[in-house]
C-alpha cells in the first residue's frame, strides 16, 4: 500500500532526501563549489588542453589542480566528493582523468530545492 506519510510530489525526483543532504554537504566546501562553478564554462576558466577537447571530454585533473593551487591528493579528494554526490562525472583517457558536470543531477537538485524548500 505504501507509506501514507510520503508526499506524492517527491516521487518525481529520482533521489530521496539523503541525496540532497549529501549534495549540500559537498557544496559547503568553498573549493568544491568553485570547481563546480568553473566546470560550468570550462573554456572560460581553463586553458586549452593539448590532447582532448575540453567541451567534449571535460577538464583534466591537472588543470583543476593548478587553478586551485593545491596538491594532487587534495584535488582528488575534492573531485571524489563531487563525483560521489553525483555532481560531476569522470572519464579516464590514457593516463589522465577528465571531469565534467552532471547537468541532469544538478537540474534535478535545483528542482528539488525550488519545489521542496
Amino acid at each position: 500500500m505504501g507509506d501514507p506519510c510520503r508526499n506524492r510530489n517527491v516521487a518525481k525526483y529520482r533521489f530521496t532526501i539523503v541525496e540532497p543532504i549529501r549534495i549540500f554537504k559537498t557544496l559547503s566546501n568553498e573549493n568544491r563549489l568553485r570547481i563546480l562553478q568553473w566546470l560550468t564554462e570550462p573554456t572560460r576558466h581553463f586553458p586549452p588542453q593539448q590532447e582532448e577537447d575540453i567541451e567534449e571530454v571535460g577538464v583534466c585533473v591537472d588543470s583543476i589542480r593548478r587553478k586551485l593551487e593545491v596538491s594532487q591528493s587534495t584535488t582528488s579528494q575534492y573531485l571524489s566528493k563531487l563525483e560521489d554526490a553525483g555532481l560531476i562525472t569522470s572519464q579516464r583517457i590514457g593516463q589522465w582523468t577528465y571531469y565534467q558536470r552532471d547537468e541532469e543531477t544538478i537540474k534535478e537538485f535545483a528542482r528539488f530545492v525550488r519545489d521542496k524548500l
